[in-house]
């Protein structure tokens, strides 16, 4: 029987790194669009930091990238020799 991964070659196909990759950039954009919203001044309250952007946006595109990279690793992509 023989393997599917070859002698010395990782075990995730290119493809799949390329898409871990691409998740863990999703995942970094999320967490940029969190960041900020504080105030300076630590008498002064800003609500800026409960912002549409960074309650729910911000979130959300960080469990995409959570999906991405999930799915990047449990994708078997199609066998070129059948």
């Amino acid at each position: 029987m023989k393997e599917n991964v070859e002698e010395g070659g990782f075990a995730l196909p290119k493809k799949n790194i390329l898409y871990i990759i691409a998740g863990f950039a999703i995942m970094v954009v999320g967490y940029v669009l969190m960041s900020g919203g504080g105030s300076d001044d630590p008498n002064v309250f800003n609500h800026e930091m409960f912002s549409f952007r960074r309650i729910t946006l911000a979130p959300v595109v960080i469990l995409l990238g959570m999906v991405v990279e999930i799915w990047a690793i449990m994708h078997i992509g199609k066998s070129k020799k059948q």
